[in-house]
């Protein structure tokens, strides 16, 4: 692996600070913790990055990844952690990827539907959060029902109750909290996409990507992964595996 580290510092750190952007929209990743202070596995990721290349580190919040991915061009944040998808690839480059999230659906009691394939069904109107993973996978995806776009995946359930909808559509695990919350949901078992939570950083710093995918590939094999969706009460998601 030929890594030049003056090149790998002059595209992470142009403003001689490592600037990353936190999706607050995944509460997987990322939360806010105790004053507004981010916290979860992408904050951990990103403080780590910082610390072996010696640089201050800046948080750039965001609600919804469609908007990290949005200004990727503009100069805003060096690294972000965003969800593998082939749309995202003029915008952004990849690592492999850290953890991988069920796409599943959130439905009410008294749904017929008792699997994810038969959503994709005539009449079925599905709520997402616009430019969310699942809204780019389930826009290529579903042949047959409506996809109706939330500003953000929080609002999508909020449209899904208030409209009326058959379904919203979004990562299990702030699904089932919802359900928990709101009597009278339920989430499907079984998925519809495994997303692949990745670190990126803006398209065009090639420098950059081999030292980062060696960096992932360390945090995953070290276990740091794993404690830090542990430390964050993320526990139930899954580690990608190794070189993944």
């Amino acid at each position: 692996m030929n890594i030049d580290p003056g090149r790998v510092r002059a595209e992470l750190l142009p403003t001689g600070k490592l600037r990353a952007a936190i999706n607050y929209g995944n509460p997987v990743l990322a939360q806010r913790g105790p004053g507004g202070r981010a916290q979860g596995v992408s904050a951990a990721l990103a403080g780590a990055l910082a610390e072996r290349l010696g640089a201050e580190l800046e948080f750039v919040a965001f609600d919804t990844a469609g908007k990290v991915v949005e200004t990727a061009g503009q100069g805003l944040w060096d690294v972000g952690f965003l969800a593998i998808d082939p749309m995202r690839a003029d915008q952004v480059s990849f690592t492999a990827p850290y953890v991988l999230i069920e796409g599943t659906y959130l439905l009410r009691d008294d749904a017929p539907h008792t699997a994810v394939d038969q959503l994709d069904a005539p009449g079925v109107r599905i709520a997402v959060g616009k430019g969310a993973a699942y809204d780019l996978y389930l826009s290529r995806a579903l042949r047959h029902a409506e996809i109706v776009r939330a500003p953000s995946s929080a609002e999508a359930v909020d449209l899904f109750i208030d409209q009326g909808l058959d379904a919203a559509a979004g990562v299990r695990q702030p699904l089932e909290a919802a359900a928990r919350a709101r009597p009278g949901l339920r989430v499907l078992p079984g998925r519809f996409t495994a997303i692949r939570q990745a670190m990126a950083v803006p398209a065009g710093r090639a420098a950059a990507q081999p030292f980062l995918d060696a960096f992932i590939e360390e945090m995953k094999a070290s276990g740091f992964v794993a404690r830090a969706l542990r430390d964050s009460g993320q526990g139930d998601a899954t580690v990608a595996p190794a070189g993944s």
